[in-house]
């Protein structure tokens, strides 16, 4: 006889863990403080990055 296995389903809760917003274009952006300049333009850029799925915006100051 073979082993019996216990199958555990994760939540929905769990499976979508904010990914879903940001899927749907809500993301959560918060200025990165790390690199303020530009050096090919010469001019400051702001760098937004989302807390939940890392990714970047650039904006002009």
């Amino acid at each position: 006889m073979g082993d019996v296995i216990k199958f555990v389903r994760p939540s929905l809760k769990e499976k979508a863990k904010g990914v879903t917003l940001c899927r749907s274009g809500h993301h959560k952006w918060t200025i990165d403080q790390r690199k303020q300049f530009d050096v090919k333009s010469g001019k400051l850029v702001t760098i937004r990055r989302c807390t939940r799925c890392n990714a970047t915006r650039t904006t002009l100051d």
